[in-house]
């Protein structure tokens, strides 16, 4: 409790001068109170007893004056702890976020977004609570208890040593009870955020909880949590309270004691009544100044947790930081370079490895590969959201972390794959991208996005509130809004992450031209893995495991039949008309599908027919481990899934692998009905071509050769599953997915 005491007079540092009053303030409180009793000694053995009106009249005038002196001192130290307090949280708070904005990538990725938030809310009410409470207290308190002291002294030095002597028994329950109470009051802090996090995640999975009747489970686990929560509350609450409880029954004991010690004196003659009824009075005034302490210990044990959750926040080191004096960075003049470059998140596995290319200034240039092969990781270090482990990214040469990282974005318009907006008007949106920008240039980046129409056309125009994350504009509209967002900054770098991979058909396309005609005067960077909009860039890097294996231009990269060639084909297959509302699949392509590779080119055509479309949006289930039920064949057309699995039952779920346009799963589900191996759920929306398996079998169940040779593949891929239990873990997780 001293530790956390220390921390919040740390706090009230800036305020040395209305401390110095607040003090001034206390010492008038306790004058008065330290009065009431002292003057017993005077108005009852000299004033009273010896019939002494004149000292009586002085000694009841002096009490009257203290009270009105002491109750303006009492309104003036509630306005300093008013303000005090609100103060110290407005600058605590301003604090942990100027801090939260200095913070590298690496610890939003790692951190719940609840976890945050409790330490905005929960942890800084218990801290609130300290300052204006517990602080003023344990001043008044603490000094109460020594000037009691002091003026037992002068009224019975033999008693008040004896007083003295037996105060150390009050400490005995604190010092057994309190640091496991402090311990308790961080787990409670910590369980707390769970439920935030728990709460904040149940609020964004709204439509996924309707959609698969989840509400009951939901609230199930719910309730599991608040069961920890409850057990955790209640063992910290009963240890403080026993913090709290345990020196009050000592000091009764002690009081008890003292006072029949008192009395026999009193009884023989060696004190007089009024020394006796005075020192009572005091020691009863002791005995508040200990409550006093021990009634804020229950508050500074909720603090203790509080306050060690937000040093953590405000003690977490920014991994990609600013060197002393460094200056900005000159515009971008010949090129961008990565230079032998290494990069690790975990610092375990490399997710870059020893990269080196060049990305010359005016060029349109995209990173392509499969899920994980580190696209995202080289945008990334391009923008200084982390540094490489080894090698050096360089602009003109320069290795861009002898940088400001400030200067370093201000040349780049960035635009990702979620088109995160404010909750305030389009205009602020768009200004984001450049603060000082004028009305007239928030116009003008709005006609470049090709939004402008459409915003005059809305009842407030430019002054329309877009909601929560953009929640009341379209995914189209909120795209253009942020391209608004990156153009109005004039960028000479255009950076594109997956910038229209969760837009429909048509808005994608629509879009595409948009960038194509931005990128003429601009260096621009994408990640995508649509390759059909890459086509026509300056060079394509195809990376795999986070390294460059090809790099070209389209045509050149085709030439070559290599992964880029193996992409194309897997995606060419596939044609989606531009308003999405037809899509179809080659024979070509469906031959590529190992289960269907045996059957001629007039059944594949008859098959292609056969397929079906799906739409499903964003975060939706569309296959659950263990499912029974689901006999269809899936083929994404357009989107991306993940694949996850769980072990055990009881185990979390462990990603396996992303699949994205082109890749298919449920192959086996075509002939045969056992329990999916895998759980697939999509990450941005879908449209599949799906078939089903009772249409696949009436089609090859006219040529029974055919019927023996998928039998024959299913087998293999029976025994594919069981081998693959005796190969290294990542090449059977690879595997897994197939299965599903």
């Amino acid at each position: 409790m001293l530790a956390v005491l220390r921390h919040l007079l740390g706090y009230l540092g800036p305020y040395k001068g209305q401390v110095s009053l607040l003090l001034a303030g206390i010492l008038i409180d306790l004058a008065y109170t330290l009065a009431v009793p002292s003057s017993m000694e005077f108005l009852i053995d000299e004033a009273i007893v010896k019939r002494n009106h004149e000292l009586l009249v002085i000694l009841l005038g002096s009490l009257i004056a203290a009270v009105v002196v002491a109750s303006v001192a009492a309104i003036g130290r509630d306005y300093l702890y008013a303000k005090l307090g609100t103060s110290v949280m407005r600058d605590l708070r301003l604090q942990m976020f100027r801090h939260l904005q200095r913070l590298s990538a690496n610890y939003y990725a790692k951190t719940r977004v609840g976890d945050i938030m409790a330490r905005f809310s929960t942890d800084l009410v218990a801290v609130q609570n300290a300052v204006i409470l517990a602080v003023p207290e344990t001043i008044v308190g603490s000094l109460g208890i020594l000037i009691s002291i002091a003026l037992l002294v002068r009224l019975e030095w033999q008693l008040a040593l004896l007083t003295v002597g037996l105060l150390p028994i009050l400490l005995i329950g604190p010092r057994m009870l309190g640091p496991r109470a402090e311990r308790g009051s961080y787990r409670l802090r910590d369980e707390e955020a769970k439920i935030s996090s728990e709460v904040q995640e149940n609020i964004g999975a709204q439509a996924v909880v309707r959609a698969f009747g989840l509400a009951s489970a939901r609230v199930g686990a719910f309730q599991e949590r608040l069961d920890v929560v409850y057990r955790t509350g209640l063992r910290f609450n009963l240890l403080s309270y026993l913090v709290e409880r345990t020196p009050n029954v000592s000091f009764m004991l002690l009081h008890m004691g003292v006072l029949s010690v008192g009395v026999f004196k009193a009884y023989s003659g060696d004190l007089s009544v009024g020394k006796l009824i005075a020192f009572n009075a005091l020691t009863v005034n002791l005995s508040v100044f200990v409550t006093t302490l021990t009634r804020v210990a229950p508050v500074l044990l909720q603090a203790s947790g509080g306050i060690s959750r937000i040093a953590e926040l405000l003690e977490e080191d920014p991994q990609v930081t600013d060197k002393p004096g460094v200056g900005e960075i000159v515009p971008l003049s010949r090129a961008i370079d990565f230079d032998h470059v290494s990069f690790s998140y975990t610092g375990e596995t490399l997710n870059l490895n020893n990269l080196t290319f060049r990305i010359p200034k005016g060029a349109t240039v995209a990173f392509v590969g499969g899920s994980g092969s580190g696209k995202s990781t080289v945008l990334g270090l391009i923008t200084r959201f982390y540094d490489p482990n080894a090698g050096a990214v360089k602009f003109d040469d320069r290795d861009i972390r002898s940088a400001a990282q400030d200067s370093l974005r201000e040349q780049m318009g960035v635009v990702f794959q979620e088109s995160f907006l404010f909750n305030t008007t389009i205009r602020e949106n768009i200004r984001m991208g450049r603060p000082d920008a004028t009305d007239e240039q928030i116009v003008e980046a709005a006609m470049a996005a090709e939004i402008h129409e459409l915003i005059t056309h809305m009842p407030d125009g430019y002054d329309t509130i877009v909601g929560e994350r953009g929640s009341r504009l379209s995914g189209g509209q909120r795209q253009r809004v942020a391209i608004a967002r990156a153009i109005v900054r004039d960028p000479a770098i255009l950076v594109l992450d997956e910038a229209t991979s969760a837009l429909d058909p048509s808005t994608e396309s629509a879009i595409h031209e948009t960038l194509k005609r931005l990128a003429a005067t601009r260096t621009v960077v994408e990640v995508t893995h649509r390759l059909s909009s890459v086509v026509e860039h300056d060079r394509i890097f195809v990376l795999d495991k986070g390294r460059l294996i090809e790099s070209g231009t389209h045509q050149q990269l085709l030439e070559q039949h290599g992964e880029y060639f193996q992409l194309w084909n897997k995606q060419s297959g596939i044609k989606i008309s531009e308003d999405g509302q037809r899509v179809d699949i080659t024979v070509e392509r469906l031959r590529a599908i190992p289960i269907l590779s045996q059957l001629e080119d007039e059944m594949l055509g008859e098959l292609a027919k056969l397929f079906t479309i799906e739409r499903c949006p964003e975060s939706r289930l569309v296959i659950r481990q263990g499912d029974m039920m689901v006999e269809k064949f899936y083929v994404i057309a357009r989107g991306k899934v993940k694949v996850t699995k769980r072990d055990d039952p009881g185990d979390d779920e462990r990603q396996l692998t992303v699949l994205s346009d082109g890749d298919h799963f449920g192959e086996i589900a075509l002939i045969k009905n056992v329990p999916r191996t895998a759980t697939i759920r999509t990450i941005t929306p879908c449209i599949f071509l799906t078939l089903q398996r009772a249409q696949f079998l009436d089609l090859v169940g006219r040529d029974p050769r055919l019927r023996e040779q998928i039998d024959k593949i299913a087998h293999a891929r029976d025994h594919q599953k069981i081998t693959a239990e005796a190969l290294p873990v990542q090449r059977r997780h690879s595997l897994a997915y197939e299965q599903a």
